[in-house]
């Protein structure tokens, strides 16, 4: 016995918060640079009934019976992963089973360097990610500061990469891998002298493009699979797929490596893989070969350019002056709130963006930065003229922020009191609900 029947009838309390929720991407404008929307073919794969299959271990290598077309699929995704980013099969292997980007990042370090091994990363508040080992002064917030003994690099005050202080880091803490790429970094990196640096230390490079990895598929963004030994990345940001990872490794320049990372990822880490979400990704990098698929990561580079000038025209700061790909990270530290400040009036105006640090931040819990993305919109249909409405509508949160500030005080649980009953908020979300509703939604 089972049922069969239609959520809405089966369970319409959850059916109407999801209805809400869609209702409410399709009302907004989604900013956050980590997000973005799928399509139709992706959306289908996810809810096939491959989800009812458990295949633990690999292709041919499974624990349980009844994979053979889970093994096609998983191969299928295996294959388009390494032809997204022109590799060949006798120098790469992918595994494509990692449940997130952390996971995986936890993953490929256990592989290379087991407990306690060391890793160089980039610090929180100057872009890196949580799994690059982060800690702070009062404890080791991440499990890979923990797991591995770590070292962080922060940015210069200009917000960007000093690779003489990588290099003089490196050179004193001999680590075992040096982690670059990042999650709230607008510039392109220099993979090049990161492998020079990792050469000198004896150290693996691992490249985390979990943010760009369209680009780099592409040939917008410099290419990290000429230098590194390690690329990790998730699935569901630029490269529009479902929430997923892949562990690239390069079994050339590292004999027997594939066997290290797969055995870390299952048994060591996971159990059985999400199969819908390996045929959600098989699906979505048959898009990424497209045409028009290259024509969207353009755009997305474009319109994030277009976002930063229209934003310093209107006398806003930003982290580099500017970017190289999807992120546009705001300095407010001129208008005096925090990011947390301008992402609640951003929630009551139908904006979505995320409060996040900036180079000069040492609270990682209040931090003076936000971070814009234009992925979702573009895949929307937004161009480069677009921009200007969001920046235009940026200035206004930031300055009821600031006003907000002013009335209420500067703790958050007094400001966000000037948030309920407001006509000023009330008129500026309706606004935007009529600009981007003229935008498709997928």
């Amino acid at each position: 016995m089972f049922n069969n029947e239609p959520l809405e009838k089966f369970d319409p309390e959850l059916h109407a918060i999801l209805l809400d929720e869609e209702k409410r991407q399709k009302e907004t404008i989604n900013l956050i640079a980590s997000e973005n929307l799928i399509n139709a073919s992706v959306k289908e794969c996810l809810g096939h009934v491959v989800s009812n299959k458990y295949s633990e271990g690999y292709p041919r290598k499974r624990y349980y019976g009844g994979n053979d077309y889970i093994d096609k699929i998983e191969e299928l995704c295996c294959q388009r992963a390494l032809d997204v980013f022109n590799l060949s099969s006798e120098e790469w292997g992918v595994n494509v089973q990692s449940l997130s980007g952390s996971a995986a990042n936890v993953q490929a370090l256990y592989a290379l360097i087991g407990i306690k091994g060391k890793i160089l990363g980039m610090h929180l508040c100057s872009g890196g990610h949580l799994t690059h080992g982060f800690y702070d002064e009062k404890k080791k917030v991440s499990v890979t500061s923990d797991m591995f003994e770590s070292r962080l690099y922060k940015s210069n005050s200009e917000g960007y990469v000093d690779l003489d202080v990588v290099r003089e880091m490196a050179l004193s803490f001999k680590p075992n891998v040096i982690i670059c790429g990042y999650s709230s970094y607008p510039r392109d990196l220099d993979y090049k002298k990161f492998r020079e640096i990792a050469d000198e230390v004896n150290a693996y490079l691992l490249a985390d493009i979990a943010h760009i990895s369209s680009f780099v598929a592409c040939g917008d963004l410099n290419n990290p699979f000429l230098y590194a030994d390690v690329v990790t990345t998730t699935t569901h940001k630029i490269l529009r797929g479902p929430r997923s990872a892949m562990i690239f490794f390069n079994k050339k320049r590292n004999p027997g490596i594939e066997q290290k990372i797969n055995s870390s990822v299952f048994p060591s880490f996971q159990g059985g893989p999400h199969n819908n979400k390996i045929a959600a990704v098989a699906c979505q990098l048959k898009e990424v070969k497209t045409e028009s698929f290259k024509k969207y990561t353009k755009q997305v580079i474009a319109n994030s350019k277009a976002l930063a000038k229209f934003l310093m025209n209107n006398n806003i700061d930003l982290v580099t002056n500017g970017t190289d790909n999807h992120i546009v990270l705001l300095d407010l530290r001129n208008f005096g709130i925090t990011g947390s400040k301008l992402q609640e009036v951003c929630n009551a105006i139908n904006i979505s963006l995320n409060k996040n640090t900036i180079p000069s931040d040492n609270d990682c819990v209040s931090p003076n930065g936000a971070r814009l993305g234009t992925p979702a919109m573009t895949t929307r249909g937004a161009k480069e003229n677009d921009m200007e409405f969001i920046a235009n509508t940026l200035l206004k949160a930031i300055k009821i922020a600031v006003s907000l500030q002013e009335k209420y005080g500067k703790k958050l649980v007094d400001f966000k009191k000037g948030l309920t009953n407001n006509p000023e908020l009330d008129t500026l979300k309706n606004e935007v609900i009529q600009w981007v509703t003229q935008f498709a939604f997928p």
